[in-house]
Formats: structure tokens, sequence, C-alpha cells
């Protein structure tokens, strides 16, 4: 019965889309994502938190096993990597990263399994302790159905990036409650160029997906506070403090992630890679059972001032006597969060970065109130300064100011800390942004060799595909050619470029028409002269992993309308100057 009603329900879409007019087709396109990607969130986040409490609780309230939990990451991890290698060839595209190069150089094309896989995956890898959030995963759901939803009624690419905006929209305020942050969050993270016309599906899906999990999804599950001070102007340099030490741990977050999973990413064996991380977080959590999960629960309980369970399961639990012990594991917790998560996702597990960074946050502005009241400051906001703080951490990780500010006003219910949340976002935007101009994600993938850009000719640029665009059909010379064979070979050519390689196919030269065009009418030349003596060293090449900038600013410093292309020296053809403003053209015709 299922398949029957999807077919009516395509054909009823098909015949709306006969009917309606573009921009009315788009709204209800938006809708009908918004409303996809939330009930996407309400499974995943109910389907993570149904495995914990049948598998985790269980064992937490069980005396004997206090410490079986610790391993059972491990377990979640090993089952996520082997449905990954098992139902997808060993490997599943996750991270935000995935979503910037799906727009950037596959026309917002996202393969079609995209829509559960991540569903299925994250679910095991949090719901059994993996440390990470699993709002990426939600975005990569969300994305996944408006782009193939575009796909499917044959959309243009603009409006299939659209609504591959709008499903991350959806996602994120379904996850959240929280649709301006959702809207936001396709714009600041996406980096989507949208015009004013486009804003409004934008906001339609978001508040359908955040209208979705407001109906269906437990409230003890989302992320929510109430607040218990009002903003104190006074105190306005303290936030200000709060502002810079969000920024240093924000680069601490980047830099050390970027280190460790590019370290698990030159293991090429994914069971030593599961093995090695899933065995070091296990040790972490034995020390800070607050880094299992998403630790959404451990927010809460600073929310209310209440840490008194924090490391009730901790090896550490009978030594901690002393306030300023608790400060300490406090400060090591978040500091250690960021080593949790890239061990979890280092070796194989599905999760994201986002809730660790409000995890993070909240950890550090809870710390920072501590030693405030430590200090002889006794009437100090505490429940402020952790909201705050996970703002700040938020902007800095995500390069996305705005996102926090409204993603922390939303969850607390109003704008009372907008003024706070202002300053420490900014502030901590622009320190980060100043030692890293781009984001995690970005960085990532630029060292992949993808431009990812807010301008829309660079970004079409950047979707160019250059091998695709190699000419491989030139009369290819051997540097002992004699002027004859050359001459030859020039008759039956159309070309007037013609390179001259070795038995390795390794490029020595190249001999142009113009360059030997009075040789080639004197007939005594032509058992003379051999290739390797007329051929010409090229101005420069073009190397295959050459990104598209580079190559047209070789064009330009040249003057060349070809120039070969080689791989570790291999003649591989050449590139035309022509061909790639056709295809400029093609893209830029295609995005409008």
């Amino acid at each position: 019965m299922k398949p029957k009603k999807l077919n009516i329900l395509e054909r009823w879409l098909s015949k709306l889309h006969d009917h309606l007019n573009e921009k009315q087709f788009l709204i209800l396109s938006s809708v009908l994502v918004g409303i996809s990607a939330g009930i996407a969130a309400v499974i995943l986040k109910s389907f993570a938190h149904f495995i914990q409490k049948q598998f985790v609780d269980q064992y937490l309230q069980a005396q004997d096993f206090k410490l079986t939990y610790v391993f059972l990451p491990l377990v979640g991890i090993g089952i996520a990597v082997l449905i990954i290698h098992r139902f997808y060839k060993g490997f599943l595209n996750t991270g935000l990263y995935y979503l910037l190069q799906s727009i950037a150089k596959k026309s917002s094309f996202i393969p079609f399994h995209h829509m559960w896989a991540h569903i299925i995956t994250s679910g095991i890898t949090v719901g059994f302790g993996g440390s990470g959030g699993m709002e990426a995963p939600i975005v990569n759901t969300g994305s996944a159905i408006g782009s193939n939803y575009a796909r499917r009624h044959k959309l243009s690419y603009r409006e299939r990036t659209l609504l591959l905006a709008a499903g991350a929209a959806g996602g994120i305020a379904g996850a959240f409650n929280a649709p301006i942050a959702g809207v936001l969050f396709a714009l600041e993270v996406l980096l989507i160029d949208i015009n004013l016309t486009a804003f409004i599906p934008l906001l339609i899906a978001s508040a359908s997906g955040a209208l979705i999990s407001k109906i269906i999804l437990n409230e003890n599950i989302l992320l929510n506070f109430k607040l218990k001070q009002p903003f104190n102007y006074e105190n306005l340099l303290f936030y200000v403090a709060l502002a810079l030490l969000s920024a240093v741990v924000a680069l601490y977050y980047v830099n050390v992630f970027s280190w460790i999973t590019s370290k698990f990413r030159k293991l090429k064996s994914k069971v030593k890679r599961w093995l090695i991380g899933s065995l070091l977080l296990a040790g972490l959590l034995v020390i800070f059972p607050t880094l299992f999960g998403e630790g959404y629960e451990n927010i809460k309980g600073i929310s209310e001032l209440n840490t008194d369970h924090f490391f009730d399961h901790s090896i550490l639990q009978n030594f901690i006597k002393h306030k300023w012990q608790i400060l300490i594991l406090i400060f090591l917790t978040f500091m250690l969060k960021t080593v949790a998560v890239a061990l979890t996702i280092g070796s194989g597990g599905n999760c994201g970065n986002f809730a660790p960074s409000l995890f993070v946050g909240a950890h550090l502005g809870f710390a920072f109130a501590l030693t405030l009241q430590y200090l002889g400051f006794k009437d100090v906001p505490v429940v402020n300064y952790t909201l705050v703080a996970m703002a700040g951490v938020l902007a800095g990780v995500f390069h996305a100011p705005l996102t926090s500010i409204f993603l922390i006003a939303e969850i607390t219910g109003g704008y009372e800390l907008i003024i706070p949340l202002m300053i420490v976002s900014s502030v901590s935007y622009a320190v980060v942004k100043y030692f890293h101009p781009d984001s995690l994600d970005v960085m990532r993938l630029k060292k992949k060799g993808t431009v990812v850009s807010e301008d829309k000719d660079t970004s079409i640029l950047g979707k160019i595909e250059m091998t695709k665009l190699i000419e491989t059909d030139f009369t290819v010379l051997k540097p002992d050619d004699n002027l004859g064979v050359i001459v030859e070979n020039i008759k039956h050519s159309k070309r007037n470029i013609f390179p001259v390689v070795n038995t390795e196919q390794k490029l020595l030269g190249i001999i142009t028409l113009s360059s030997i065009k009075e040789e080639m009418f004197n007939q005594e030349l032509y058992t003379r002269m051999v290739a390797s003596e007329i051929m010409q060293k090229p101005d420069t090449v073009i190397k295959q992993n050459d990104d598209i900038f580079n190559v047209m600013d070789k064009f330009e410093q040249t003057g060349h309308w070809n120039l070969p292309v080689t791989e570790k020296g291999v003649y591989k053809g050449f590139l035309s100057k022509s061909s790639l403003l056709t295809e400029y053209r093609e893209q830029l015709l295609s995005s409008i």
C-alpha cells in the first residue's frame, strides 16, 4: 500500500506543479521539505534517546555494571562503521563540509540514501554514548530531502540549492524548536547566495520544521532554559572578558579537532581507526563521564546550578571533596570534550560539532562564573554567563554569530540577554576570524582544493570540473620524429599544437605550427631535423590538482589559449581557455 500512496502523492504534486507558477510551487515545496526535515529531526532525536533508555540507563542502574556503559560507545561506533561498510560501500559523507562541497562542486545534488543513512548511523553512534551532536546529521538529512525533492520535480539549480538550504533550516529549527536560528544557520553556515524573494521559502520551511518538533517531540529531549536573572549593564566588563575567553576556547576547539581527525584520516584500516578511537574515548569516559553522549543533560544541570551528580560514575568520585576540585574538573571537561568528539568522529562515528560547541561553551561560562564567585564576587549571574558563553563558542567554531545569538535567545524564551549575546558572539567571532578566516568546515574543503565563496562569480568558477574539460585529441610526437614525420602529422591534424613526449609519456616540450612555418617548406631539412631539436618548453603547465583560480592566472600570465595538462610530469592533454569560459557561461545560466 505504501508505494501506491507515494505514487498518488507524486501525481498530485506533479499536477500542482503544472497549475501553479514557479513562486507558488516553491512555497508549497518549502512547506513539504520543512515538515519532512522536522519529522527527520524528531525521528533521529527519539531514536537516539530510545537507545540510551533501553541500553545505557539499565547499565547505569545496575551496581555491578557501572563501568560497562563506558564501553558502549565502542559498540555503537562499531555498529555504525559496520552499517556503512555493509550498505554504503564503506563510505558515507558526513559533516557540514559535505553540504558545502555539494553546493560548490556538485550542483547541490546529494545522493538519495543520505535521507535516511544519517538517521540510522548517527542515532546509533550518539545513542550508545558517542561524544557528539546530532544536529549535523539532522542538517544532512534535511538537505538531502530538499535536494532529492528538487531533483524529482526537475527544478533548476537555484531552486535545488534553495530547497537544500530549506531542509537544513527545517532540521535545525526542529532540533531546537528555534525557527529564526534555522533560517540564519542556512544563510551563515551554508553560505548560499539568495535574494529577498528566496528568503521567504527558508522562513516557511524553518517554521514548518519547528512546528512539527513542537507538536511531536517530547520537551524533555529539547534544549531549553528559563532565565533567572536579568541583564545587568554593570557586568559589561565581565561579558567582554568572557567573549575573549570564548574566542580562545573556540580557537582551541578548531585546532585540536582538526589535528586529531587529520591523524585518523591517515590510518588506512577502518578497524584500527575504530579500535584506537573507541578505546581512547572509553579511557576518557572512565574519568569524565560527563563526556558521554550529546551532553545536553549536563548543560541543563548547569543551568539549574546542579552539579552534584556530574562525576557519579567517575573513578575520581570518592576523591572529590572540595569546590576547587570541581572547578578544575569542569575546566578539564570542556577542554577534553573537543578530544572526545574528535575521537568519536575519527573512529568512524557519525555525529557533529554543534552540540559539543554548546557543551563547551556552557562549561566555560559556568567555570568562569564559579571563578568569579571564589574571587569574592557574590552576585554573579551564573546562568547568564553559561548561556552567553554557549553562543560565544558556537559563533567562533562555526563562524555564525547571528545563528548563535538567536538560537540562545529562542531556547531561553525571550530576548532579555540579547545585548550580552550580541557582544560576546560578535567579539568571539571577530577574534577567531582574525586567526582563522575560514570556519572549520570551509578549511577542510579548501584543503581538498574545493573553493567555497559568498561571491557568486567565484562560487560558479569553483564548480567547474577541469578534468572533464581536458582535450586529448592532440597528435603526440616522439622526440626522435624527424621533420618529415612532423609535417605528415600536420597534414592530418586539425590542431596547430603538438606535444612531444618520451616513452614514459612525460611531456618534454611542444611544437607549434607557427614555430616551424619556414622549416616545413624546406624538404632538405625533413631528415636532418628531429622534434627534440625544434620543440620548445611550454611557458607553464597545468597540473591536474591545480584549482580553477590558479589555472585562470596561468592563462592570464602567458596569454595563451591552450596550455598542456600534466600529472607528475605525465602528459594528459590540453586545457583550452575558451572551453573554460564556455563552461562558466553554462554554469551561470543554470544558476539563474
